[in-house]
């Protein structure tokens, strides 16, 4: 009988025995608790203004690869929300901005002024730089961050590891889980079990049409 057993767990990384399952499933888990588990990331940047030496697109990238906290339970994917909208709505988009305003001084823009209209999906710490101003420089710019896949883009990986050993019993292996901080590491687990079971679901139904 197919099981999950956690070995280790602590904010960030999470160890569990899987027993009972052929490899090619035990690494398809693997993977998907990779990069097929959805995460927010932001993907479209407005700069209203930048006097920094950084260029738009430049800031634009650094965005995109600070990891955000996020919560599966409340938005959709941006393919699976009901508003059907390239802009996107409450339920599949979060606007997060940054006003650095004037400075006297020269200062480093951290992930810590990056302000989200949602009080749970923001940076997952305050002291990811960003981008350096000196006097006379700012920055102001809106983000816009959406649900995504890592297969889609590295910035959108729920972990940072996903390693697969094997233990010295057949059918038994030990799945370690990192994760970037978007996600606790059980979550990322429990959500990949429940990805890897839909995508064996549709390939059965994919099968079943053909033998039609």
């Amino acid at each position: 009988m197919p099981s999950l057993e956690i070995i280790s767990q602590d904010k960030n990384r999470i160890s569990v025995k899987i027993k009972g399952v052929a490899l090619q499933y035990a690494n398809a888990l693997r993977r998907i608790c990779l990069n097929g588990v959805p995460v927010f990331a932001i993907d479209t940047v407005d700069v209203i203004d930048n006097s920094s030496v950084m260029s738009d697109e430049g800031i634009a990238h650094r965005l995109g690869l600070i990891p955000l906290k996020t919560d599966l339970k409340r938005f959709s994917e941006p393919h699976l929300c009901s508003c059907k909208s390239q802009a996107g709505c409450s339920n599949c988009r979060v606007m997060l901005v940054i006003d650095s305003g004037d400075t006297d001084t020269t200062r480093t823009i951290t992930s810590s002024e990056l302000s989200s209209e949602d009080q749970t999906v923001k940076p997952v710490s305050d002291k990811i730089p960003i981008v350096q101003i000196a006097p006379g420089q700012k920055v102001k710019l809106e983000a816009y961050a959406r649900l995504g896949r890592g297969t889609t883009h590295a910035k959108w990986n729920s972990a940072n590891v996903s390693v697969l050993t094997h233990t010295d019993k057949p059918d038994e292996f030990i799945l370690t889980v990192e994760s970037t901080g978007a996600l606790g590491p059980e979550q990322i687990v429990t959500a990949g079990v429940d990805e890897l079971a839909q995508r064996l679901e549709d390939f059965k139904q994919v099968i079943a049409e053909l033998k039609a």
